[in-house]
């Protein structure tokens, strides 16, 4: 078919030919072709301005100089061509020493070593805090700051500002007053934050400093490092009630009063075998588990076999609660320290 294509070519075009034939116009062409270039390696390209073997020895030999291993290039080709002397440009220099491998930076680099995992555990109440800020959206663009200090221990919220900005004075101001209103002895605290900027403020770690306060810092962009607050923040905006917008400052003092009050009294806190963070934070878990424990008793003499693993007994809030724990933390009667709220 495509040598009766090619022999009307000058009758009837090809493109016609091919197009009511349903013939490509490669295929037809194809047995033209000489066969392909590839098949033979073509010869290596001679290159006039490459260096010869003797040249770039002398290259080497220049370079390794013991007047020349600490110079530059443009060092090197100037101090020789001052004694009459041209071996390469500095742009060859710079290669034949890339080549080798010997092209670096050779000045000391500032390197950032990687940041320390933190690691806090806390076995009784104000010994170590954990606090972040928030944001909350106003009415008109505006937004409001909300900061929330946590013992980690319990998770009772120790102390909590709602503030329109979020600044290291601020920040420096609350946890003076709210460690004093506490009677909490600075020295036996640790205060664990992430690294914004009200945390890393001269205020704040100069006030840390000066009251004897442990300061702790997650590592930049792990979030995982400060999660009891950033759980607890997320307890407070999954509320029901919490609002799309905050009317005003008044309004978001109001709101968030309310909110800590339930969650301290009142809140059923899942990492504290649902125990009240205050429960935990004033020592009176015992004295609920004895009124839990007397009606899961009466329940287990009343229908027995509703129980299938036998006898019920109150789970306690864990012994231990960490951040980042450095090994695993095995506390007979404790349960293993959960974050979620």
């Amino acid at each position: 078919m495509s040598e009766a294509v090619l022999s009307m070519r000058e009758e009837v075009p090809v493109a016609r030919a091919c197009d009511a034939l349903g013939l490509s116009r490669a295929t037809l062409y194809r047995p033209e072709r000489p066969a392909h270039a590839s098949s033979t390696p073509a010869p290596a390209r001679a290159v006039p301005r490459k260096l010869s073997d003797a040249e770039r020895a002398a290259v080497v030999e220049a370079l390794h100089r013991e007047e020349f291993v600490d110079q530059p290039p443009g060092e090197i080709v100037a101090t020789l061509l001052s004694r009459g002397v041209y071996v390469a440009s500095v742009r060859t220099l710079y290669r034949v020493l890339a080549e080798s491998d010997e092209a670096r930076e050779r000045r000391a680099q500032r390197r950032h070593p990687p940041a320390a995992k933190p690691s806090l555990t806390a076995t009784a109440p104000n010994q170590v805090w954990t606090w972040d800020i928030t944001k909350v959206a106003g009415v008109g663009g505006a937004w409001f700051y909300v900061y929330v200090l946590i013992d980690l221990f319990s998770r009772y919220v120790v102390g909590w500002l709602a503030a329109e900005r979020e600044n290291g004075p601020t920040a420096a101001a609350w946890l003076r007053e709210t460690i004093a209103r506490r009677g909490v002895d600075p020295t036996a605290l640790a205060v664990h934050n992430d690294r914004g900027a009200p945390m890393t403020s001269a205020s704040f770690t100069q006030l840390c400093t000066q009251l004897g306060v442990a300061q702790s810092f997650s590592r930049p962009h792990v979030s995982d490092d400060n999660p009891f607050s950033e759980a607890q923040f997320k307890t407070m905006k999954y509320q029901p009630d919490f609002p799309e917008r905050f009317g005003s400052l008044l309004h978001l003092r109001g709101w968030m009063a309310e909110f800590f009050d339930w969650h301290n009294d009142a809140h059923h806190h899942a990492g504290l075998a649902m125990f009240t963070p205050a429960d935990v934070f004033h020592g009176r878990v015992e004295d609920v588990a004895a009124v839990r424990q007397a009606a899961l008793d009466a329940a287990y003499a009343t229908h027995p076999e509703r129980f299938v693993k036998g006898p019920p007994r109150v789970r306690r809030p864990p012994a231990n609660v960490s951040i980042n724990p450095a090994l695993p933390v095995d506390t007979p009667g404790a349960q293993p320290h959960a974050v979620g709220s």
